[in-house]
This record gives C-alpha cells, structure tokens and sequence, in this order.
C-alpha cells in the first residue's frame, strides 16, 4: 500500500526503535512514580487489563460529563475517571517494559487506537454536557486528532514519538480538566473583556488553539527536518 501512495514500504520496526521524548513538567516524576507502582504490581494485573481500564474510564468520563447537565456533582465522578484512566494510561507500557513483556507494534497501535475512541467519547460527553457548546468541543476532537496524527506520522517517518508538546502531556491535560472541573462546582460561568462565557468554552477555544498552532509548528519544524534529510537530486 506505502508503494501505491509514493512513500515507500512500512518499516514494521518503526514503532520499536522510535526515540520516546517527553519533556512534560510531570514526566521524571510520574516515570518514578510508575515504575515504582509498575514494580509492586500484582502479577494477575497485565498490561491489556491496564489499557482496558483506561479506555473503559475515559468512556466513564465522557457519560459523567453528559450526566452532569442534570446534575454538576457527576463532576466528581469525572475526575475519579480521569485519575483511573491515567493508572491505565500511563501503567501499562511501564509495566510491559518492567517485566521484559514489550510488543512495541502491538503497544503503539492498541494504545493510540484506544486514545483515539477515548477522545471521541470524552468530546462527545462534553458536548451533551451543556458545560460547553458542541462547536467547541467538536473543535477540541478535530485539534486533538489532527495534532496526533502529527505525531504518529512523525513516528513513522522521523523516529521520534512526541509524547508531550513542549511543557504539556497527556498527564498535565487530566490535571487541567479536574481543576477546570472543580471550578465548574462553584459557577459554569466566566466574565472576561465585560461580556460572560461558559468557562469550558474559555478553555477550550484555548485549548484549540494551542493544539492547532502546536500542530502547525511540529508540521513546519518535521517538514525542514525532512527535507534536509532527503534534498532534492
């Protein structure tokens, strides 16, 4: 298929020799804190039960959202999801690597395929929340999916997973959302320039355009890699 489309073949050692980097203000702390957790683990606990809870408490996440248009106290219980999907999350490669049991193709495609339906049922809960209007958080998805793609055609191609956008990761954005939750509790509403916003919609057309400039940053800054890598005869 790479041939048909003028790229060439997979290299299907691409996901196991890619460079991790994450530079994220957590990243040397939670890597201590994981293999710590990842080394106490019971053995019954395996890497797949691990990665199924983070999928299953990112959906959970995304029902407490919906939920809480009835009723703001379901906030908790999104942040309760949030913490069980960052165990998963973040658990299972540690774990994989601590017991010397890595499948880095399987790994790298189940997770991100796993982040990529969590995220659409997140979005989605948000969007039936009335917390946020469902343009917002359509354009939150559509960032957040355009930014990963990004990063997994620069897996494949450069050899570098990004696992964090400059001082941001996966970790610091849970962190944003209960506090943003939390903040919810008190008032769904914020006054900013005289006029008043849903706080949510605040944070969300930030959080856009952040991912949207991050995308087009990494696409330039990939793009001049590459072309130095490969110039022209």
């Amino acid at each position: 298929m790479g041939s048909v489309v003028g790229v060439g073949s997979v290299n299907r050692d691409d996901a196991a020799s890619a460079r991790r980097i994450n530079r994220s203000l957590t990243a040397a702390m939670e890597k201590r804190v994981l293999v710590w957790m990842a080394e106490r683990a019971p053995r019954w606990v395996t890497s797949d039960q691990l990665t199924a809870l983070g999928l299953t408490a990112q959906i959970g996440a995304g029902a407490c959202y919906a939920l809480a248009r009835w009723n703001h106290l379901w906030l908790l219980a999104v942040c309760v999801c949030l913490a069980l999907n960052w165990l998963g999350d973040s658990l299972d490669g540690t774990l994989a690597r601590v017991r010397q049991q890595q499948r880095p193709r399987y790994g790298f495609y189940v997770d991100h395929m796993v982040d990529i339906f969590g995220s659409v049922a997140l979005m989605t809960g948000m969007a039936l929340s009335g917390l946020v209007h469902p343009q917002v958080a359509i354009a939150m998805l559509i960032a957040f999916l355009l930014l990963s793609s990004e990063s997994y055609l620069a897996t494949h191609t450069l050899g570098c997973f990004q696992m964090s956008q400059g001082l941001f990761g996966p970790t610091e954005i849970r962190i944003l959302l209960v506090v943003g939750n939390l903040a919810l509790l008190r008032s769904s509403y914020s006054h900013l320039f005289g006029h008043t916003w849903l706080l949510f919609d605040v944070g969300g057309l930030i959080a856009t355009a952040g991912m949207f400039g991050m995308a087009l940053i990494t696409t330039a800054r990939h793009t001049a890699e590459l072309s130095r890598q490969e110039p022209l005869p």
